[in-house]
């Protein structure tokens, strides 16, 4: 799983945090899975002494599914592979900048390119 996210790392540009609003990029080793998903929700699980939070998401798939994860911050912001059910899972933020900028990011080896759509008849 280490070695999945250091690449991924190199081609998706990840934030820091993550926060209400933000799309979430989901690892999972077993099911083998790379989901994107939007966080509906972050909410303080009062229930735990320590620092978990109550992560409402919406997996942006077909169909949508929505769902709740509780997860501890490191969890959630992608500075710490987990296991849920005994399988490895990795969430990061992503960080969308304005268009044409994904290049320019430091985290990414690419360049530019463009791309041309042609009409199938």
């Amino acid at each position: 799983m280490q070695k999945i996210v250091e690449e991924l790392k190199q081609l998706i540009p990840f934030k820091d945090t993550t926060n209400r609003g933000d799309v979430i990029l989901i690892v999972a080793k077993e099911p083998q899975l790379l989901v994107y998903a939007y966080v509906n929700d972050i909410e303080r699980d009062a229930s735990r002494k320590d620092e978990w939070w109550h992560v409402h998401l919406t997996m942006l798939a077909i169909p949508l599914q929505k769902m709740t994860w509780t997860l501890r911050t490191d969890q959630m912001t992608g500075k710490e592979i987990f296991t849920m059910g005994g399988e490895e899972r990795f969430v990061k933020a992503v960080e969308f900048t304005e268009a044409g900028d994904f290049n320019q990011s430091p985290s990414l080896k690419t360049t530019k390119k463009t791309t041309t759509l042609k009409r199938v008849k």
